[in-house]
């Protein structure tokens, strides 16, 4: 993802939970390597994933992996929960 895709997604994800709150859960870095592994929180106020308002809130988590090369990222990775979050949503039903 470039960074004019991740800013994008961004805006997309601010307009759907417009309070969403992100944390660092902890955060590792090792060379030119750096592992943040994260929580977000918010109340769908907004259509996101194409999905119409629910106004429930939700938590998910990720994993990102980010290469830099001179002080820059030049590569991400994420591992982001969203079938957790859809199934948090009501879209899928819970587990059992």
């Amino acid at each position: 993802m470039d960074l004019a895709a991740h800013l994008h997604a961004l805006t997309l994800s601010q307009a759907a939970l417009p309070a969403l709150q992100l944390t660092i859960e902890e955060q590792v870095a090792e060379g030119e390597t750096v592992v943040t592994r994260c929580s977000a929180h918010g109340t769908q106020h907004g259509v996101l994933f194409g999905i119409p308002p629910t106004g429930k809130s939700v938590t998910a988590t990720a994993i990102h992996i980010h290469h830099l090369a001179a002080g820059k990222i030049i590569e991400q990775w994420e591992q982001f929960d969203t079938l957790g979050m859809l199934r948090q949503l009501g879209v899928l039903p819970p587990i059992g």
